[in-house]
């Protein structure tokens, strides 16, 4: 299996569902000779409307798994078990944790001004998000984006209307809005046509830099990536190309092998 700092290992990558290919896909440009392991957590989606202690243990399993697996790194690929399972996770796996929250705090505070977030239920009721700003932050749970998305309807009128019972209410001089679900990239045409002039943190492409600077590279890997589903696999296959990812291997997981 190799040492966990040997860089011919690949990365794990989780979500709880399909939302996370597009934080492996930013990855992926990001890491082209890397070779990765997507968890997705089909059997038990979604995170967001569940409690944050649930949550945490499935994020537990799942890292557990990847590491059997044999990985270098983790990277966990999701806003809700991020704000359920860190720090107490990067502090306790023998690879490093990547999550995709610190890199979008840090990026609007970059960009300053006055910042807005948008993400499930679970995500902005935990307060993960929030209390990384000295300042009080606006923020939206949107629980509709996720469904929208995963029915390949980011395009369609129906986004743009929840756009605008979602958003209506944003603060007139907010400069940047951290788009807190990796589903909602996809919305960001939508999202930017409802808040015009409003810079959009993407979670995913914020993340993809700082697991660049972050890892041991591997000169020599293939970019190859072998998903695991707890769900059914040949409805994650539809829903993943649905959003772009063509799965060429993938096994399904029991839940009771975690």
């Amino acid at each position: 299996m190799g040492s966990h700092s040997d860089p011919g290992l690949p990365i794990g990558v989780f979500d709880s569902g399909v939302g996370g290919l597009t934080v492996l896909s930013a990855l992926q440009r990001a890491l082209p000779k890397e070779d990765f392991l997507y968890f997705g957590d089909t059997a038990r989606v979604p995170y967001g409307s569940k409690p944050l202690e649930m949550v945490r243990r499935f994020a537990w399993e799942i890292s557990g798994y990847l590491i059997h697996q044999g990985v270098k790194a983790i990277v966990v690929a999701c806003n809700t078990a991020s704000s359920a399972a860190l720090p107490e996770l990067s502090g306790s796996l023998s690879v490093p944790v990547f999550n995709v929250l610190e890199p979008a705090v840090a990026e609007a505070k970059a960009v300053g001004g006055q910042v807005g977030l948008i993400g499930t239920e679970g995500t902005i009721k935990s307060g993960s998000y929030q209390k990384q700003f000295d300042e009080e932050i606006w923020s939206k749970a949107c629980a509709l984006f996720v469904p929208i998305v995963e029915e390949g309807l980011w395009a369609d009128a129906v986004a743009k209307r929840v756009a605008d019972y979602y958003l209506h209410d944003a603060p007139k001089d907010l400069g940047t809005l951290i788009l807190g679900c990796t589903h909602y990239p996809f919305l960001k045409p939508v999202i930017g046509e409802v808040l015009p002039g409003v810079r959009l943190i993407d979670s995913a492409e914020a993340t993809a830099k700082v697991v660049k600077a972050g890892i041991k590279k591997n000169p020599a890997g293939a970019g190859s990536v072998k998903h695991f589903v707890t769900g059914d696999l040949e409805a994650y296959t539809v829903l993943a190309r649905r959003l772009g990812v063509e799965v060429q291997q993938a096994e399904r997981v029991p839940l009771d092998e975690l």
